[in-house]
């Protein structure tokens, strides 16, 4: 992963989605060491999947990003990401609504998919009761080599944004980023597409 092919990318897709959208650098695969790649490059917002891995990246490179967690938060796990983070894409039960601090982001399941975390369309009512700081909401759509195919989900997820007055929407990864854009993504969390050499 070199920083000058990393930082192409990235400046590709900030002119892609536009000065709205936040990019979010999912970082699950990348190692400790290439998280310099990531700093050199200029990316601001890097979004970590698990609680000790968002532990050891912050502890070297603290400074250097704003922090997001993206990934499936457990409860216990919550003191930690609230320690480092300015976001949590991923609220989702109530027990980790209860000791997480900052604000968040609901996750939603639209399609249903028993092996995707997220709170069912027909709960999120009830769950927005549970915590003060939810900032809105975000969902993974359906794998799919079609980033049209997501659309419909970005779509519906704008539409319980709106009807809730949330303004954030955490949607689109590196297969559907641009879709999820002109759906109104204030938020895109891409990984692959962003460390492509």
């Amino acid at each position: 992963m070199s920083p000058d092919a990393v930082r192409r990318n990235y400046e590709r897709i900030r002119a892609e989605v536009g000065p709205d959208v936040t990019v979010v650098a999912a970082t699950k695969y990348v190692s400790l060491e290439d998280m310099a790649v990531l700093a050199e490059a200029g990316v601001e917002v890097v979004g970590e999947n698990r609680a000790q891995d968002l532990e050891a990246k912050h502890a070297v490179y603290g400074d250097a990003f704003r922090w997001h967690f993206i990934g499936r938060l457990q409860s216990r796990k919550a003191k930690i990401v609230n320690g480092i983070c300015e976001l949590c894409h991923s609220l989702e039960t109530e027990s980790a609504a209860r000791r997480l601090e900052i604000p968040a982001l609901v996750e939603v399941n639209l399609a249903g998919e028993e092996t995707k975390g997220g709170v069912a369309p027909s709960e999120l009512e009830a769950f927005l009761g549970l915590y003060r700081d939810v900032r809105g909401l975000m969902t993974m759509p359906p794998e799919t080599g079609d980033p049209e195919a997501s659309r419909r989900f970005f779509r519906e997820l704008r539409a319980l944004a709106q009807a809730y007055g949330l303004r954030e929407l955490s949607m689109g990864t590196s297969q559907d980023y641009r879709v999820a854009a002109e759906e109104g993504a204030t938020l895109i969390r891409v990984g692959s597409v962003l460390y492509a050499e």
